[in-house]
């Protein structure tokens, strides 16, 4: 398909930002969406339109993913901008927010503009950048917020690295008020994780595992709530995991704090019994957590406490995983079955199809601060075709990512991208469907 007068057809057309779901279709013209609604049917097409059934299966704004590792510059044989978008067009992602723990570190405007050019060279969807929020991710000194932001960054984090300093994380919040851009944080009070590689408890314990205690969440979450109430910055919690921390979050936004909050699959639809036989793939930062705090996590979802569900994609070799647990890196690859895994969600009944897109569209553009996630007249035709229950089973070596280190290979999902497309031009479609 080109960009020119094409038509997407008998689709179930599904738009959380406008709470539509109907039967109907897309018109596109030059990549853009020219007209869409139910009232787009193969009786009213303009002449010397192109069309194309999708069978009733559901379309959906292309996915935003607030929260993604592509390794490049520094460690492409992780992962590279190419490889990553290639996989994230199979999980129907036209949007991703590439974090800052590169080599160099993303902490300055060339490098940021820098990726920008090589994203648009190389990747087939949209990339935007988090800027580092301190000097090399190192919690000591801040970095040039005001000139990254100037270059184009639409957050500030430090990635997985939690910064304990709290006069640091206070000056950086006050500053970035300035800039209109989030923080994102990873919660996790640096000395209570030190060291710890799964969450505490009877697991933990049994394996002989050094834990790191739920408490370490929540402690962060509430030190930076009271920081955020203090100097009205823009903070986002990037991938919660405990009910102590979503019980702070409710309460702040309850308060009418300006905060919000965000998981990955692997918290929402994995336990700690998933670590098995010391099983390095599902090492993750922050560790999967007890059933308890998952079933929190899913009530966080249900309830509107938590805001994104992105990816937290972290490719890793095989060598940094074919360790000992507690040697072993920490992360899992996820643009590829974000979608798939969390529409585990709907098929339990515990979401309404539309509040879990909202999750991955309309919701992390908002946080963002991107024109995208909604099927709108005149935007980008960034759209999603699934089907929302054709069953497959995960192999992670058949995934696009370079690396393979899913948590979720052997798994059987149900529901598994079609096409995705990216200003009207199709960059991925299921062979076979």
């Amino acid at each position: 398909m080109t960009n020119s007068l094409h038509t997407l057809l008998n689709a179930r057309l599904l738009d959380p930002a406008t709470s539509t779901d109907t039967i109907g279709g897309v018109l596109i013209n030059d990549g853009l969406v020219l007209d869409w609604g139910h009232h787009i049917t193969k009786d009213n097409l303009p002449g010397g339109a192109s069309s194309e059934d999708c069978g009733g299966h559901c379309l959906s704004p292309g996915l935003v993913d607030a929260h993604a590792y592509l390794c490049e510059p520094g460690k492409e044989h992780r992962e590279t901008m190419a490889t990553a978008g290639l996989a994230a067009a199979a999980g129907g992602v036209t949007t991703v927010n590439a974090f800052p723990a590169t080599e160099p570190v993303i902490d300055d405007p060339s490098l940021v503009e820098m990726i920008a050019r090589r994203a648009l060279q190389t990747c087939p969807v949209n990339i935007c950048i988090t800027g580092a929020l301190t000097k090399g991710m190192e919690g000591s000194e801040m970095a040039e917020l005001g000139l990254m932001a100037e270059a184009g960054v639409v957050a500030f984090s430090d990635g997985q690295k939690a910064i304990g300093d709290i006069n640091m994380m206070r000056r950086a919040l006050g500053y970035s008020t300035m800039f209109g851009k989030p923080i994102i944080v990873h919660a996790e009070e640096p000395n209570l994780a030190a060291s710890g590689v799964m969450t505490g408890g009877r697991t933990a314990t049994f394996m002989g595992l050094k834990s790191i205690p739920a408490c370490a969440e929540a402690i962060l979450v509430e030190r930076d709530i009271r920081l955020v109430a203090m100097t009205g910055a823009k903070w986002h919690a990037a991938h919660l995991s405990t009910a102590d921390a979503l019980n702070s979050i409710r309460r702040a936004k309850d308060e009418q704090i300006d905060v919000t909050a965000g998981t990955a699959p692997h918290y929402h639809s994995l336990n700690d019994m998933e670590v098995g036989e010391y099983r390095t793939f599902a090492r993750v930062s922050p560790p999967l957590r007890v059933e308890e705090d998952r079933m929190a996590v899913v009530a966080a979802l249900k309830d509107g406490t938590i805001d994104v569900i992105s990816s937290q994609h972290l490719p890793q070799s095989a060598d940094s995983k074919r360790l000992p647990f507690a040697q072993a890196k920490p992360g899992v690859i996820g643009l590829e079955t974000m979608l798939p895994v969390s529409l585990r969600l709907y098929h339990n009944q515990e979401m309404d199809l539309l509040s879990l897109l909202r999750t991955m569209t309309v919701a992390p553009a908002k946080l963002l601060g991107l024109d995208c996630g909604t099927i709108e007249i005149g935007k980008p035709a960034d759209l999603c075709l699934f089907d929302l229950g054709k069953p497959w089973q995960v192999v992670g070596s058949e995934l696009k990512s370079k690396s393979k280190n899913t948590a979720f290979d052997g798994h059987l999902l149900q529901g598994r991208v079609l096409k995705t497309l990216v200003r009207g031009k199709t960059v991925f479609e299921l062979q076979g469907s």
